[in-house]
């Protein structure tokens, strides 16, 4: 239902002074006709009451012309048909829609890393944590394991929880996006007590780098199994070209140069820093969450 304009206001204002000057007149007319007489019985009042008739004639008269008037005019008013809006204007606000609906991902004024047509070190350093972490659950659930993961919050330090009934027994991921530094000795302590808490003797560490020396013996060790980016580049290209470009569509969906908030699940935001103007991820929840991540270059 259409809102009336200003116009139909005043209209309706207008018509309304009209019928309750109608009104007034009408019963001015009564009273000098029917009230006036009943209250002047003496012979001078009388008289008086006698004078005031024609003037109350004529004020019910007058009153009971304009209350006809005021209703012809709400009748006609009424029965005219309602005003539409232009139809350039309705198109307009269709297309103003379809445009935000279709409208291309925004961009962070610095260069981003852009998206590859095939898989490549430049393919795992393009994009952001969650999508990296994305990517391994898609690789196991193409190899027909059931996967459990956890988007954000804290996860207890498991990534992912591939199931299966032909394992014997149970086993974790931990998944570490990182670029330029390797994953130490330190990042395997943790997992291998991740491991101990859920009383299990085998898990799987996932990185885009690489690990150190130390990494590697501890996991050796300890019954990690260690997969850095070139192992998982070498067992992505044993899959069907289908499942790589099924993988790599995994990999780039959505905003995948921005990265996720780790703590409330939801995508950064460009900031820049006062001191410098310098650029950086920010968690859209700032001040409640201050996550942030700098922001790489292309």
């Amino acid at each position: 239902m259409s809102r009336p304009n200003k116009a139909d206001r005043r209209r309706e204002n207008a018509r309304r002074e009209f019928a309750g000057k109608a009104w007034t007149a009408i019963v001015l007319g009564v009273m000098f006709l029917v009230v006036a007489p009943l209250f002047m019985r003496s012979p001078m009042t009388a008289m008086l009451a006698i004078a005031l008739r024609p003037a109350g004639w004529t004020a019910l008269a007058i009153g009971t012309a304009l209350l006809a008037l005021h209703y012809v005019l709400r009748r006609i008013s009424a029965s005219s048909p309602v005003e539409q809006a232009p139809p350039q204007r309705a198109i307009k606000s269709q297309d103003t829609k379809a445009a935000a609906v279709t409208a291309p991902q925004q961009t962070p004024s610095a260069p981003w890393p852009q998206a590859t047509q095939q898989w490549s070190p430049a393919a795992l350093a393009s994009i952001e944590w969650r999508r990296f972490e994305a990517i391994c659950e898609a690789f196991y659930a193409q190899a027909g394991l059931a996967t459990r993961s956890q988007s954000h919050g804290a996860d207890g330090g498991v990534d992912i929880w591939p199931q299966s009934k032909h394992m014997s027994a149970p086993r974790i991921v931990q998944c570490k996006h990182w670029l330029g530094k390797p994953v130490g000795v330190k990042e395997m302590r943790e997992f291998r007590g991740v491991m101990a808490s859920h009383q299990l003797q085998s898990g799987t560490y996932v990185t885009s780098s690489t690990f150190t020396a130390d990494a590697t013996a501890f996991a050796k060790a300890n019954g990690i199994q260690l997969q850095d980016g070139a192992a998982l580049l070498k067992l992505i290209g044993q899959r069907t070209p289908e499942q790589q470009a099924a993988l790599l569509a995994v990999a780039y969906e959505g905003e995948y140069w921005k990265p996720t908030c780790a703590s409330c699940g939801i995508k950064t935001v460009e900031r820049e820093r006062k001191r410098d103007g310098g650029k950086f991820w920010g968690c859209s929840n700032y001040p409640r969450c201050k996550t942030h991540f700098a922001m790489r270059s292309a």
